[in-house]
């Protein structure tokens, strides 16, 4: 009989990350040298800020004549349709490596389109976010037309380290995410002087989405693996430290934007899930709210998460107690988890208004005319750690968020 691990201890797990990182200043020099020689290479970015700031130039510089297509235009939460008009110049041109240039929308895009250039499942490629977003399914096994690497301008979702990425269909009003072995970055170049040029509000997002990322998969389980919560909650302290002065932007301080930089990639390159159960709640229903609404994805998380906590304090006031001593340093004597759990709460929604960002949908400009719209999305389901978010529980979080 195989050996199971017991209640709140670690799982068992596999983990491996192929994903070669180069990080610091002078990375995109190198990357004529990183793509073998004879590779078509189509270029994929985004509004065009790269070539705004000189990074498209720099990276025209060392591949030159190497590159045979271009795919810009890929909005932020990438859309489908424009998605599957960049598989067509794919095959079209036989291109056979993709290099994405830009934050994590172009990355997660850019996965999109090698699983959609080589989809032979069915005749429909929607079925990729459906087989690997709705329903979880692993089995199908494409061979990637072609391997794709990174060059991040953005630091936020850490796609540049995972083998996921979420797609928007607008005219279907859904937002899904997917993963795959064929989706790992060959690559990323991660310079943190490519941040100089972005805008204080979207620094902001990329702080709060890589806080959520820790926290989606710290706070589900109490007291499963200790090694993967030291390393979260130094990710916590790192995060919340670094954020006032990643936030300088009329005089950028590089070590401010190196260390955010990492700590966004260390948030989501699964190390710190290895055998322990996770929590994507918030993320799930952040999704909705920027396909009812149109929010920023790190707007959506930080208007959800202070409310699912405290809908879940009872439940989690063992690791939110932990959370509010390690990271927050409040004292713990005289008071109880539960006591400690409210303060916590209090102190994560207090970081994220620290980053300008507004922790309500009415601060927002949103009223609450697609809350029972967004709830039926989670009927019949029940997500979270401990499976008990559903429709009643999801209108509850968003009522409680006006």
């Amino acid at each position: 009989m195989s050996f199971v691990p017991p209640p709140n201890h670690i799982e068992n797990f596999e983990y491996c990350c192929p994903t070669r990182v180069i990080f610091g200043t002078g990375g995109i020099e190198k990357v004529g040298k990183l793509i073998p020689e004879g590779k078509r290479i189509m270029l994929t970015y985004g509004g065009g800020s790269i070539k705004r700031n000189g990074v498209y130039d720099k990276v025209k510089a060392q591949l030159g004549d190497r590159i045979v297509a271009e795919f810009g235009g890929i909005e932020a939460n990438p859309d489908y349709d424009t998605l599957m008009k960049g598989v067509a110049i794919i095959k079209e041109k036989k291109v056979d490596f993709l290099l994405a240039v830009g934050g994590g929308s172009v990355v997660d895009g850019t996965k999109f389109m090698t699983c959609a250039a080589n989809w032979t499942k069915s005749d429909n490629t929607y079925d990729i976010l459906t087989e690997w977003g709705k329903k979880r399914n692993k089995d199908y096994e494409p061979k990637a037309l072609c391997p794709l690497a990174t060059i991040v301008t953005l630091p936020a979702t850490g796609t540049e380290m995972n083998n996921g990425g979420v797609v928007s269909c607008r005219r279907l009003n859904e937002k899904l995410g997917f993963s795959h072995p064929s989706c790992f970055p060959v690559f990323s170049i991660l310079d943190p002087e490519t941040t100089y040029s972005l805008p204080r509000k979207q620094i902001a997002n990329g702080l709060a989405d890589s806080f959520v990322h820790v926290m989606e998969q710290y706070a589900g389980e109490f007291d499963m693996a200790r090694v993967q919560d030291e390393e979260s909650e130094g990710l916590l302290r790192a995060i919340v430290d670094v954020a006032p002065h990643a936030l300088e932007t009329e005089h950028p301080d590089y070590k401010a934007r190196a260390d955010y930089f990492w700590a966004a990639t260390q948030a989501l390159n699964y190390l710190i899930a290895c055998g322990i159960r996770q929590c994507w709640a918030t993320h799930f229903i952040g999704h909705e709210l920027t396909v009812f609404y149109g929010l920023d994805h790190g707007v959506t998380l930080a208007i959800v998460m202070p409310r699912l906590l405290t809908l879940l304090a009872e439940k989690r006031q063992q690791k939110l107690a932990r959370m509010a001593e390690k990271v927050w340093g409040i004292p713990r004597e005289g008071r109880t988890d539960l006591e400690m759990t409210k303060l916590c709460i209090e102190r994560i929604e207090q970081f994220f208004q620290s980053l300008g960002i507004s922790t309500t949908l009415s601060g927002n400009n949103c009223d609450g005319s697609h809350i029972k719209e967004i709830a039926a999305k989670f009927r019949g389901t029940k997500i979270g750690a401990e499976k008990c978010i559903g429709e009643a529980e999801v209108e509850e979080i968003l009522t409680k968020s006006l």
